[in-house]
């Protein structure tokens, strides 16, 4: 078991059912709104779990009835923590802090899903918007409220939500800051899908686990093409996946794969 497994984390609860490795965050009496210890213990984790070869997907929720509300309100109003100290100290804080989650999801290999069991606020909707893969329930709610609070998108939120709706509707909803209902968030793709609640967890499974089932190799590269490609020139883009097909049509899962397909059986990849 690697060290990041047997780490206490007081804000976060982390299971691995290899090959998934399920992350909770864990402060439903705030609706898992952000601290600064949490997200330095998720950051760490998730560099961790990204090196762990036997962790396919990371799947990310929250504790109890939300998701992940964003910036703790009464620690704004009491400028504690996150938000304390004149204005260039707020900045250093949002670029040594919350700024952090962002650049390390962008800089996983692994696929992490979002399992929006809930609301999704502020820079909960941004994080959630960060992961690769969002499903939810009738419970799910997105809100890009910070408009609400006198605030900009400071965790990067401007980045991410148009590259998940679109440049208008990010427009919209930023500039309204008004809620989004878990039927809306699937027709604008901020959900991927919408399940009954009972069955969130084992639907959220089951796509985890075809994700899971593929060549690890050629997952992490089709991860990184697709979001390479979304800043990317063409020629640029298709250099990039030029040389990831000649890695992968030289590994031994690709060989696996085609000798299944051969025999008509379900292909056993192993990241080699």
């Amino acid at each position: 078991m690697e060290d990041y497994l047997k780490h206490t984390y007081s804000d976060l609860i982390v299971e691995m059912d290899s090959p998934l490795l399920w992350v909770t965050l864990n402060r439903p009496q705030y609706s898992n709104s952000f601290s600064d210890q949490m997200i330095m213990d998720l950051c760490r984790l998730l560099r961790e779990a990204d090196w762990d070869d036997d962790v396919r997907v990371i799947i990310l929720t929250g504790a109890g009835k939300n998701f992940c509300a964003g910036g703790d309100v009464k620690a704004m109003e009491e400028k504690t923590g996150m938000f304390a100290g004149d204005p260039e100290e707020l900045r250093r804080r949002y670029t040594k802090g919350i700024q952090q989650i962002p650049i390390t999801i962008e800089s996983l290999h692994t696929p992490i899903i979002a399992m929006v069991n809930g609301a999704a606020i502020g820079a909960g909707c941004d994080l959630a918007c960060m992961c690769d893969i969002r499903i939810g329930c009738r419970h799910s709610r997105f809100g890009e409220t910070f408009a609400k609070l006198a605030l900009v998108p400071g965790d990067g939120g401007a980045f991410f939500l148009q590259r998940v709706v679109g440049f208008a509707k990010a427009m919209e909803l930023s500039l309204t800051g008004r809620i989004v209902t878990a039927e809306e968030a699937l027709a604008l793709g901020l959900l991927n899908t919408l399940v009954e609640e009972a069955s969130l967890k084992e639907e959220t499974e089951k796509i985890a686990q075809m994700i899971s089932g593929n060549s690890p190799v050629a997952v992490s590269m089709i991860k990184k093409a697709i979001r390479q490609a979304r800043t990317a020139e063409i020629s640029g883009h298709l250099d990039l996946v030029a040389a990831f097909q000649g890695i992968t049509q030289r590994t031994a899962d690709h060989f696996e794969g085609v000798r299944a397909l051969k025999e008509k059986r379900t292909p056993h990849f192993k990241g080699q």
